[in-house]
């Protein structure tokens, strides 16, 4: 993909999208990368006129943003929501020891960490999800785990399940709610009042940990796992 860039110091990146109908700039919630999509007709000098046109908008947003994180020894990682120090450790494999979480001591820690965290996150979702499909009376055909950027779940008219294993960082009512959330699609493959409503039944309270994933979100997809 190319590249250009605005206001003296802001690196872009162009996509092209035969279905975009105007052009649009996104700041990723993660690192505050910018993303310019334009049309297949749309010129480049159009694009980085737009673009320059809102250069102090962007500056000022990834002014914003939080400075990724790298999963190092050290590092203090969200579990479940709640913060552990990465500790190299003569362990053969990751442990959660208190406020710690042991990694093998001659493995990379960001690795051990991600793959960790993805069994967490298969873990929790697939009984949550089982709990919610039964509660609604529906099936589900399958459940895969994504490192997603712009959602944390989704469900196809299949009936196939999907989630950003990052939950597991998330606490676990957040993460049952995302669950409840996808599940109620099986229902309703909309965000109509009928679908809320069959997420309040499988989880009351999801108002309170949507919030959650709106204030807090970002920080989740702020760790990296490899340098």
């Amino acid at each position: 993909m190319d590249r250009i860039l605005v206001g003296g110091d802001i690196p872009v990146t162009l996509r092209r999208s035969a279905r975009a109908r105007r052009m649009t700039l996104r700041v990723t919630r993660a690192g505050g990368e910018v993303v310019l999509t334009l049309p297949s007709r749309a010129s480049l000098a159009a694009g980085r006129a737009f673009a320059e046109s809102r250069a102090e908008w962007l500056r000022n947003t990834r002014a914003g943003m939080p400075p990724l994180q790298l999963a190092e020894p050290g590092a203090l990682l969200p579990v479940e929501g709640r913060l552990r120090r990465i500790v190299p450790a003569a362990t053969r494999r990751i442990e959660l020891a208190g406020d710690a979480i042991l990694v093998p001591e001659h493995r990379p820690a960001g690795v051990v960490v991600e793959a960790f965290l993805k069994h967490l996150a298969q873990a929790r979702l697939a009984p949550a999800c089982d709990r919610h499909a039964a509660a609604l009376g529906r099936g589900f055909r399958a459940l895969v785990l994504r490192d997603t950027r712009s959602r944390w779940g989704s469900c196809t008219h299949d009936g196939r399940l999907m989630f950003s294993w990052r939950l597991a960082m998330a606490p676990p009512e957040v993460l049952d709610y995302v669950a409840a959330h996808e599940v109620a699609h099986l229902a309703h493959m909309d965000h109509s009042p009928a679908f809320w409503a069959a997420t309040a039944r499988l989880r009351p309270d999801y108002a309170r940990q949507r919030a959650w994933l709106r204030a807090h979100g970002h920080e989740l997809q702020a760790w990296r796992f490899r340098g």
